[in-house]
């Protein structure tokens, strides 16, 4: 597929030069269908461990909750993604609309309820202030919840109604909207990394001068959660950010901005596998999921063999 991008010359002037765009819709399209298969199973896995693990951090467990309902609900959007690159866009413009809709749901909410984590260990460890009330804490943890959810599906609604199928088949944003992106950007991504990422190193540091660190061995769930999203999606939102700023100088360097652009955006996506993944890291998630009774090794070989 030819494509034109802008450039600019030694003196300066804006120029359109034409390029010979790299096809990755069959890569990306077979990830994406492995990415949903792999979230849906290791999310449903991850509830159904939460629903019935009574001895875990009750404020903790809820957010962790939130977070793989949020990765389901992104995930959910993945398979219409692949079919997207793979034949265009065939499904209308409502149902471009919708699953942009589930898609940036999905997404705004993850980023919010690691922030809400983050900032539920930072007020524990660091600052010592959470209540000793469980009703009260669960209290204020699904209250968190419910404002991180009606922010990210008010905000994914700003988004969808941007969308529409042009007359090529693409599901595209309709208009320019500079002054919402350039507000989206820091808010919803620049704002909830920082708080992250201090709060976390506050959570360090008050870690290294405690006498006892093993009662803090929790706190490594949350971090390696908050580490995984941080890997997955700063690069892709690094490499967005160059796209919006750099102008490649020639065709080669523009194929290989657009190599780094779809590597990183399956590697973004893919964070939707990666909570379940590390969650099963620890011991009593596993010993949780290997004592269930329909998941004993004796149960399956019953199923399996006559």
């Amino acid at each position: 597929m030819d494509y034109d991008y802008n450039s600019t010359d030694e003196d300066g002037y804006i120029v359109q030069i034409a390029c010979q765009a790299l096809d990755f819709s069959t890569i990306t399209g077979a990830v994406f269908i492995i990415i949903f298969i792999v979230s849906v199973i290791g999310n449903g896995l991850l509830l159904c461990i939460l629903f019935t693990f009574e001895q875990f951090y009750l404020v903790t467990k809820i957010f962790i909750i939130n977070l793989a309902c949020s990765d389901l609900i992104f995930a959910a959007s993945v398979p219409f993604w692949a079919a997207y690159h793979l034949h265009h866009w065939i499904l209308g413009d409502f149902l471009c609309k919708f699953f942009i809709w589930v898609h940036f749901s999905g997404l705004y909410s993850s980023i919010f309820v690691l922030t809400a984590m983050t900032v539920d260990r930072f007020c524990t460890v660091v600052l010592n202030i959470w209540p000793n009330n469980n009703q009260r804490k669960k209290r204020c943890a699904i209250g968190a919840c419910v404002v991180i959810w009606v922010i990210s599906i008010g905000i994914a609604v700003y988004d969808a109604f941007k969308m529409e199928v042009s007359d090529d088949y693409y599901c595209e944003v309709s208009y320019s909207d500079e002054l919402g992106y350039y507000f989206q950007i820091p808010l919803l991504l620049f704002v909830p990394i920082a708080i992250i990422i201090f709060c976390n190193c506050a959570i360090i540091y008050a870690i290294l001068r405690s006498a006892n660190r093993t009662r803090h061995k929790a706190l490594s769930i949350v971090f390696c959660i908050v580490v995984a999203y941080i890997i997955c999606w700063g690069p892709y939102n690094i490499v967005l950010l160059i796209k919006d700023w750099y102008r490649p100088r020639d065709c080669e360097e523009m194929e290989r901005l657009d190599v780094v652009y779809h590597i990183c955006r399956m590697l973004a996506f893919s964070h939707c596998c990666m909570n379940p993944l590390l969650c099963m890291l620890t011991q009593k998630f596993r010993s949780h999921l290997c004592s269930k009774p329909c998941l004993r090794p004796s149960t399956i070989k019953r199923l399996v063999l006559p």
